[in-house]
């Protein structure tokens, strides 16, 4: 599976939740990726100081996964959610040995 970055920019309205409320749009977001996107494994989520809130890391099966993730991502409240694809070093490292 690859392994793809999600930063996602909240709404100001959305981030501006009191917390526990907070804590629920985030649950609520979640579960309906893991509903619909079930084979999407979770690595790692932080909360950000920048200009996004949120980097999550996972791994899905291919683009189509990821998109699905990102747009999931967007009708949960965020205006803006970008999604990368992420190489282990030493595969990048590899390839470059190649060039």
């Amino acid at each position: 599976m690859a392994t793809y970055i999600l930063l996602t920019k909240l709404s100001s309205e959305r981030l501006g939740a009191p917390l526990k409320r907070r804590e629920a749009i985030g649950r609520k977001w979640f579960e309906a990726v893991k509903r619909k996107c079930p084979e999407v494994k979770w690595i790692a989520h932080y909360g950000l100081l920048g200009p996004f809130d949120f980097m999550d890391i996972y791994e899905a099966p291919n683009e189509e996964v990821a998109a699905k993730v990102s747009m999931i991502t967007m009708s949960q409240g965020a205006v803006k959610a970008e999604s990368w694809t992420a190489l282990p070093y030493k595969r990048f490292l590899e390839i470059a040995k190649k060039l």
